[in-house]
């Protein structure tokens, strides 16, 4: 592998030839150039997916009330500003799925995992500029599809954005099953084949092409986290995948595979023989993997972000990357746990508890890890630094709330209540939205050559750090109050009308949390022209991407790719004059390697 290895690093690809516009910006196979793509196509799937929660939340707060907003945005799906009942179903399940797959999937791990992987492992690119470029115009296609599903005359699909048999399975079933059903399904398949190619794309990359001396343990943990990622998703993805194709053909040509004994209006339709909990299986068997596929990219960009800004060694890097594998192999064994009320066996439903709460041990591991990193740290408190310890306390605070979920007995009473739209929320929604954001601006001067307004930084993150406490926290309570889930009103049940005030309130840190997501965007965007000028290692970083020059070349580096000497955590080492040791530094005689 070795004298692989050095050829690689000496090979530039061939990449001087004279590159026109369409080679540079739009079909390019370059790793830096794709990663600036992934995070520019999830921002504005994020755009969408927030504004749908949004006019989910006012519905919810002021049920059948008209709204100007509604009518622009809805058309005749609210007539006169009232929103359609049918429609609010279509809002839950876009939103879900675009959130989950389209920004916290793709956008996430699309972005830093083309970015980094091939400038923190040492490599010129990834294994295969070609597949990475096709990975990346799948998930575009993929994107534009679920967009477009908004514009099929019987709305977009309906059925949750777990999509359940027999709503998802049958056309006639409602207006959302039929057209925008279909453009629900063929987006994802795309979506999933634009996954697996870019998972391969890394596990092949991160194996492969390290640069001389980076052997695993010295990889930093966010390069860990990605090759992890990557491969929980080339495992589970397919399943997924294998579950749409089944509901196509369920939906088409005539099978059974999900429905069995269904009956519209009196009428009994000839499918027999099929199973709606054999659905619930396949989805979820991809559903809880995914929320670690979200979730571990954004905890080992907070690893890096945690140690860098602490100017600390990171706290336990053997028991990290130990951590990392044990929620990979978990979160493939925990999925029943979304099905204790499908009436699953008891003993069954142990077995998953005990799986479940198992994963509780890993996932303490890094909270405790973080705290001990930063623990007499010379903390350096920047709008990245914030985010990260912000995803800390999301990723405990949500977590806890698990430990009820997981337990069978528990679950049953809360289980389609607020209360799991508050558990999820906070532990991925939000853990990994932090990840995301705390990953951006660190590494925009990497990506842009220029820095982020820090100011306008700090103004985002404590703004959205209380907005997404105030939305989320209250939820628990009238969860655990009894208000269900997925209805666009509540005003029908007496016994829910002490809960509306509760309702208006968290609709209103919504609503002042997602408009000052304006902050970010207006700083991204124009901090890309506009933004100071960055210098090449601005956070005093050891790892090897700030070792590249700031202006972007093809191969990343100029001439030979620099060997590596040590791990990528050396700060505030005794011996040293400065508090970073870059990879690069050869050991002085005498100098032992630390790995904690």
């Amino acid at each position: 592998m070795s004298a692989h290895v050095e050829a690689h690093a000496n090979d530039d690809h061939g990449h001087h030839h004279k590159e026109t516009f369409v080679t540079k910006y739009i079909f390019s196979q370059d790793h830096k150039m794709i990663a600036k793509q992934y995070l520019i196509t999830g921002t504005i799937m994020g755009v969408v997916g927030v504004m749908m929660s949004l006019m989910m939340r006012m519905q919810i707060a002021w049920p059948e009330q008209p709204n100007v907003i509604f009518q622009a945005l809805l058309g005749k799906w609210a007539p006169e500003g009232v929103m359609d009942a049918d429609i609010y179903l279509a809002l839950v399940t876009i939103h879900g799925t675009i959130m989950v797959f389209f920004v916290l999937t793709a956008g996430l791990s699309g972005t830093f995992s083309n970015l980094l992987i091939p400038l923190q492992i040492g490599a010129r690119d990834m294994a295969s500029g070609f597949l990475n470029m096709i990975s990346y115009w799948l998930f575009f296609i993929s994107s534009v599809i679920m967009v477009l599903s908004f514009f099929v005359e019987a709305g977009p699909a309906a059925a949750g954005w777990t999509i359940y048999p027999p709503l998802s399975a049958l056309p006639m079933a409602q207006g959302g099953s039929g057209a925008g059903m279909t453009m629900w399904l063929a987006s994802m398949a795309i979506f999933i084949a634009s996954s697996l190619l870019g998972s391969l794309n890394y596990i092949v990359t991160v194996i492969n092409l390290r640069t001389k001396g980076m052997s695993m343990t010295r990889l930093p943990l966010t390069i860990w986290a990605f090759f992890v990622t990557a491969i929980i998703g080339v495992i589970s993805f397919p399943v997924l995948l294998s579950a749409a194709l089944l509901l196509i053909m369920d939906r088409s040509f005539g099978t059974s595979f999900f429905l069995s004994d269904i009956f519209i209006q009196g009428d009994v339709l000839h499918y027999q023989g099929g199973s709606p909990v054999l659905f619930e299986h396949l989805f979820w068997f991809l559903g809880h993997p995914e929320v670690y596929i979200v979730l571990l990219p954004a905890l080992g960009i907070t690893s890096e972000i945690i140690a860098t800004n602490s100017r600390k060694p990171i706290f336990g890097y053997r028991a990290m990357i130990a951590s990392i594998l044990a929620i990979a192999f978990l979160s493939t064994i925990v999925w029943g746990h979304h099905m204790f009320i499908s009436g699953m066996n008891p003993f069954l439903g142990s077995v998953f508890t005990f799986t479940t709460l198992l994963i509780a041990i890993p996932s303490a591991v890094k909270a405790f890890n973080y705290i001990t990193t930063l623990w007499k740290g010379n903390l350096q408190m920047n709008p990245a630094m914030l985010f990260s310890i912000g995803l800390v306390s999301t990723f405990i605070t949500g977590g806890l709330t698990g430990i009820i979920l997981g337990d069978s007995a528990l679950d049953i009473n809360v289980h389609d209540t607020y209360f799991v739209v508050a558990h999820f929320h906070l532990v991925m929604g939000i853990s990994a939205l932090y990840g995301m954001f705390a990953g951006i601006y660190h590494w925009f001067p990497k990506m842009f050559g220029r820095m982020l307004n820090k100011n306008l930084g700090y103004v985002h993150f404590w703004v959205t750090a209380v907005c997404a406490y105030g939305v989320f926290f209250p939820m628990h309570f009238i969860g655990m109050a009894g208000l269900p889930r997925r209805y666009y009103t509540n005003s029908n049940f007496p016994l829910f009308d002490d809960l509306q005030d509760v309702n208006v309130v968290i609709t209103i840190f919504a609503l002042i949390g997602g408009a000052f997501q304006i902050v970010f965007l207006y700083n991204f965007f124009s901090s890309i022209f506009f933004g100071k000028k960055a210098v090449q290692n601005p956070w005093r970083s050891n790892t090897l991407e700030w070792t590249t020059p700031v202006e972007h070349i093809h191969g990343n580096w100029p001439g030979e790719i620099p060997h590596v000497h040590r791990w990528a955590y050396d700060y505030s080492k005794p011996g040293h004059d400065e508090d970073f040791v870059s990879q690069i530094v050869p050991l002085k005689e005498g100098e032992e390697e630390l790995q904690h």
